[in-house]
């Protein structure tokens, strides 16, 4: 089956929108989620509609397990803590109870796995070899025959291969790469959603082919304007009083 890889949407619809658009043009057949729906923008019940209308299978992320109360606040951001709480108060319903039915790990076929930070650790950002060797051994444990393993929660795209406890960064281009099939992947998609990211804003995804087991990063252009706007006058930006404020809080 040929699936779209996708996560750290961060309820930025637009993004979620020209991801989904360009995974259908490449001819993706289902759309598998790394995590966090929702977040720091304005549209965390379209992102849940627009998983849910596709038949998505999804994992939680940190912002998934926040925003409908089954984690704290203690490792977040202010930024991210205040943007949560509005999502608390704004989710649906149905939304609250989708999210809400994710688990934190996934396998699909037998052997490509899914997850949002870490195996054991929703919050790891795994952004060394050495964060992968570890919790590839972890994988091995816990969803045993896994071959390809997504992540998302760094929000950057990359690709590491495993082969005998020892894990390799791999250099990609933004093109079809065949994979080894007598080893071990972890691949993060990128991220959804660019509105934290300083330079050019690309909605980015992998397409994955089980059957010829090769993978295509991709990258491309959203409204980001429209997304930030939405944003700002939904209440999900913080100033810096606010923020201020916050900090004294939590101190």
């Amino acid at each position: 089956m040929v699936y779209g890889v996708l996560g750290d949407i961060h309820g930025n619809r637009e993004a979620l929108a020209a991801a989904l658009d360009a995974l259908g043009a490449r001819g993706v057949e289902r759309i598998l989620c790394v995590g966090d729906v929702v977040g720091y923008n304005a549209d965390p019940d379209e992102c849940a509609l627009l998983l849910r209308a596709c038949d998505a299978l999804s994992v939680a992320g940190d912002h998934d397990l926040i925003g409908t109360g089954r984690l704290g606040f203690e490792r977040t951001s202010t930024r991210l803590r205040y943007s949560l709480k509005r999502t608390r108060r704004r989710l649906s319903a149905a939304s609250r109870e989708w999210l809400a039915a994710q688990p934190r790990t996934r396998l699909v076929e037998g052997a490509i796995a899914l997850m949002h930070g870490g195996v054991r650790d929703v919050q790891l950002y795994m952004t060394a070899p050495e964060d992968v060797r570890h919790n590839a051994a972890l994988l091995e444990e816990d969803l045993p025959g896994s071959r390809i393993c997504f992540f998302g929660h760094s929000q950057v795209q990359k690709l590491y291969e495993v082969e005998e406890a020892a894990a390799e960064e791999v250099s990609f281009p933004l093109e079809r790469v065949l994979l080894r099939r007598d080893v071990l992947y972890f691949a993060n998609p990128g991220s959804v959603d660019a509105q934290s990211k300083p330079e050019q804003r690309f909605a980015e995804c992998a397409v994955f082919d089980s059957d010829q087991w090769a993978i295509e990063f991709i990258r491309v252009p959203y409204d980001a304007a429209a997304a930030e706007a939405k944003a700002a006058a939904g209440g999900y930006r913080i100033g810096p009083i606010t923020e201020f404020a916050y900090s004294l809080r939590r101190a």
